[in-house]
């Protein structure tokens, strides 16, 4: 009676088995059409519409083409697996779920296949799993998938050099691109829209990358990386060594935007170079003891030397922070020659530009600290970084010179403009070459206590100001110069 029982159980269960169609390994190239003429169960055809009802297997001998405008409709729960040569080559091809309510499983690329994926749409599927060294997706739209043949991201790298380059990657349940912490992977990321990812609302970034390549370099360039404020966990770019490997990368000409916290490089043999990246308004979690820097650099121990020059941090609730043993060079004055720019990143009520918590010296040369504040001082510079002046168990900042100029607009050099006498009793005089149009005057606490009235030319102030130390501050539509008097 149970032996009765197992087979009907097994009678009922078989018929919702997938079938599998495995092209015949022999060298052949094959179009939707050809498998739909070899097995009308797997794939039927109506107009430019080609609906997949099996999983499909493509044997490593042969090559899948689709080269003319169509739309490929999978079946949910299906499977598309490749061992041989997948390649989409045509102007506008669609690979979508039959019904958006009930996703296909995915693609999955073997090790060895050869992928090229140009011009297509790939949407409501469970992602793409690349385990091949031989992988180019350009110019796609990758949107709306789900957790399915990949779960670390929609598009889950595993080895070799793949190139994604072009593509629109958007509101997926999971990251947009991925690699295992025990892979080897030095992607070319180029010139990507990347938006919303990780829907699920996970510990991840949009970008999540592992160990690269010992002798190639991971290059993540000209992306725009932007996050969905409602998720308050989803990162923009991290890159992490967690198992002992290496970390080379480029992060050059991003825009990152809106996402819980900009970008984080973790462990040790990490060599980076970070320019020219825009960094703004990662703040989503809104918990400073948890996140929202711009960058974030961790390891316990050393080597860890990342290089960053010409960036933009802005709104961030934290401008960069260094921790345990991490290095990071912001302008040495000879190869590396600073200008980053520094706005509004603070938590708390106050501005944090860098955080130095760290043992160790940080070179800072010629960079800009305050924007809203021009032109910058040592003092200006001095109160948005903590270092060793702050906590005398970190390690010190050097970040003399400051400098504003590289942003284009006209910076005053100090000597340039005397404000006389100073200290004195309350009468200043100045000449306004630089026209300036206003004067505020500040207390040591940040509060406005004045705004005389100046004017083109010679200028004779009377202050009426308690004894102390206050700073004025001059500016125009180009120009913004801070002088500190004292009233005695």
């Amino acid at each position: 009676m149970k032996k009765f029982l197992l087979s009907i159980c097994l009678m009922t269960w078989m018929p919702f088995l997938a079938q599998i169609y495995t092209t015949p390994n022999t060298g052949v190239t094959w179009t939707l059409d050809d498998i739909a003429a070899q097995s009308p169960s797997t794939v039927t055809v109506s107009g430019s519409t080609y609906t997949l009802s099996e999983n499909l297997t493509v044997a490593a001998n042969d090559t899948v083409l689709i080269n003319s405008d169509l739309t490929l409709e999978v079946e949910s729960g299906i499977l598309i697996t490749v061992f041989g040569t997948f390649n989409v080559d045509a102007d506008n091809v669609t690979i979508t779920a039959a019904d958006p309510n009930a996703p296909y499983e995915g693609l999955r690329f073997e090790e060895f296949s050869n992928i090229n994926i140009q011009n297509a749409t790939i949407s409501y599927g469970g992602g793409l799993r690349v385990l091949t060294e031989t992988f180019t997706l350009n110019n796609c739209t990758i949107t709306n998938n789900v957790e399915g043949a990949t779960t670390g991201g929609v598009i889950s790298l595993s080895r070799g050099k793949p190139q994604i380059t072009n593509n629109t990657i958007t509101f997926n349940q999971l990251p947009a691109i991925s690699s295992g912490a025990n892979n080897t992977v030095s992607a070319y990321i180029f010139n990507n829209y990347i938006e919303g990812n990780n829907q699920e609302n996970s510990n991840r970034p949009q970008i999540n990358l592992g160990l690269t390549m010992a002798n190639d370099t991971l290059k993540i360039i000209q992306n725009t990386i932007k996050g969905d404020r409602s998720l308050n966990m989803v990162g923009g770019i991290a890159v992490a060594n967690f198992l002992g490997g290496n970390i080379l990368a480029i992060i050059d000409g991003n825009t990152i935007t809106d996402n819980r916290y900009g970008m984080t490089i973790v462990g040790n043999n990490a060599f980076a170079y970070v320019r020219d990246n825009i960094i703004e308004n990662n703040d989503t979690q809104g918990q400073p003891n948890l996140g929202g820097s711009g960058i974030s650099l961790n390891t316990t121990s050393p080597p860890m030397e990342i290089i960053a020059s010409g960036n933009a941090f802005r709104g961030n609730l934290w401008g960069i922070t260094v921790i345990g043993q991490a290095s990071i060079n912001l302008g040495d004055g000879i190869e590396n020659m600073g200008e980053n720019v520094f706005a509004n990143n603070g938590n708390g009520g106050s501005v944090y530009a860098l955080y130095n918590n760290t043992p160790n010296t940080i070179l800072a040369l010629n960079n800009c600290w305050d924007e809203n504040n021009l032109p910058n001082t040592l003092e200006i510079a001095e109160d948005v970084i903590v270092h060793q002046n702050d906590i005398s168990t970190l390690g010190e900042v050097l970040f003399d010179p400051v400098n504003c100029s590289f942003l284009g607009v006209e910076e005053v050099a100090l000597g340039e403009f005397r404000l006389y006498p100073n200290p004195s009793d309350g009468n200043l005089s100045f000449d306004n070459q630089m026209r300036f149009d206003t004067l505020r005057i500040f207390d040591l606490m940040g509060r406005l206590v004045l705004t005389p009235q100046i004017g083109p030319g010679k200028n004779h102030l009377m202050l009426n100001l308690n004894n102390g130390v206050y700073f004025a501050e001059f500016s125009n539509t180009s120009s913004k110069l801070t002088k500190k008097i004292i009233i005695e």
